[in-house]
C-alpha cells in the first residue's frame, strides 16, 4: 500500500482526488492531506511517506516553496498537481518529474500511480536543483536536463546532445562522442523540455540540436548532415521555418 499526501489549498480539489484515489486506484492510502503547505510541510518532517501529491499554485507557499522548505533530500516520490499548463510544468518536465493537470483524467492519475509502483524513485538531489533553477531563473540557461531511462535517471549536458528520435513513447537521444541513450519519454515531451534551447522539430520523427547541424543538402524537404555523420530528412513542412532558423547560425 502506498502511503500518500496531499497539498491543495482548494478543499474541493483534494476531496475530488481523494474520491478518485479510493475509486481507482485502491492501492493508495491518503493518510493525511493539508490546505495550508506550512502544516503539511512540518507533517512530512516528522512521518514517513511513499508519495506527495503536491499543487504548485498556491498562496503563500508554493509548490516549489514546498520542496525547498523541505531540502533536497526527499525521501518519497511527488506528483505534482496543477490547472495551469504553464512555465512551472515546463520546470516539472525539464527536470523529469511527473504531473497531473486538473481537472484530473482518471487515466493519467492511474498511469501516474502506476509508474510509482513500479519503480519507487524518489527524486534525487540533481533533478530538484534543475527544478528549482528553472524555476526560479527562468531566463537564466539551465546547462542540463534530467532524461530517465530504463536503467534509472540520466543528468544529461544540453550542449552534448546532437539529436532526438521517436520511438513510439520512448525517444532515442544521440550524443556527442557516438553516446545513445535509450529514454522513456516520448519526442514531443523531449520537445517541450528542450523549447528554450536551439532545438527544432524537422520531422514528426526527429528533433535536433541546431549548433550540432553540420549542412542542410537542398531537395523536396532537404535533408541535414549532423556533426556526428548521420543524416536527417526534413519533412516539406518543417523546411522553410528550419531554413529562417539556420541562416543567424550559418551566415
Amino acid at each position: 500500500m502506498i502511503k500518500a499526501v496531499i497539498i491543495d489549498d482548494e478543499k474541493d480539489s483534494i476531496d475530488t482526488l481523494k474520491w478518485k484515489l479510493e475509486n481507482y486506484c485502491p492501492d493508495v492510502n491518503v493518510i493525511s492531506s493539508f490546505e495550508r503547505p506550512a502544516d503539511g510541510v512540518s507533517y512530512l518532517k516528522k512521518n514517513p511517506v511513499d508519495l506527495l501529491f503536491l499543487d504548485i499554485e498556491m498562496p503563500m507557499l508554493t509548490g516549489f516553496d514546498v520542496l525547498e522548505e523541505l531540502g533536497r533530500d526527499i525521501p518519497f516520490d511527488i506528483i505534482f498537481i496543477t490547472a495551469y499548463d504553464n512555465f512551472g510544468i515546463q520546470a516539472v518536465k525539464f527536470s523529469a518529474l511527473d504531473y497531473l493537470l486538473k481537472p484530473i483524467d482518471r487515466e493519467e492519475l492511474k498511469r501516474a500511480v502506476e509508474k510509482v509502483k513500479g519503480r519507487f524513485q524518489i527524486p534525487v538531489p540533481q533533478q530538484l536543483e534543475i527544478l528549482l533553477q528553472k524555476f526560479k531563473q527562468p531566463s537564466h540557461p539551465v546547462n542540463k536536463i534530467a532524461l530517465p531511462t530504463i536503467e534509472g535517471l540520466q543528468m544529461i549536458p544540453i550542449e552534448t546532445i546532437v539529436s532526438c528520435e521517436s520511438d513510439d513513447n520512448y525517444t532515442n537521444i544521440k550524443l556527442k562522442n557516438n553516446k545513445k541513450l535509450l529514454v522513456t519519454r516520448s519526442l514531443k515531451d523531449i520537445e517541450e523540455s528542450l523549447e528554450q534551447h536551439s532545438f527544432i522539430r524537422v520531422h514528426r520523427s526527429y528533433l535536433v540540436n541546431l549548433n550540432e547541424i553540420e549542412k542542410y543538402i537542398k531537395g523536396e524537404g532537404g535533408y541535414l548532415v549532423m556533426s556526428d555523420g548521420t543524416t536527417i530528412d526534413v519533412a516539406r513542412n518543417k523546411k522553410e521555418v528550419l531554413l529562417k532558423k539556420l541562416l543567424p547560425y550559418k551566415e
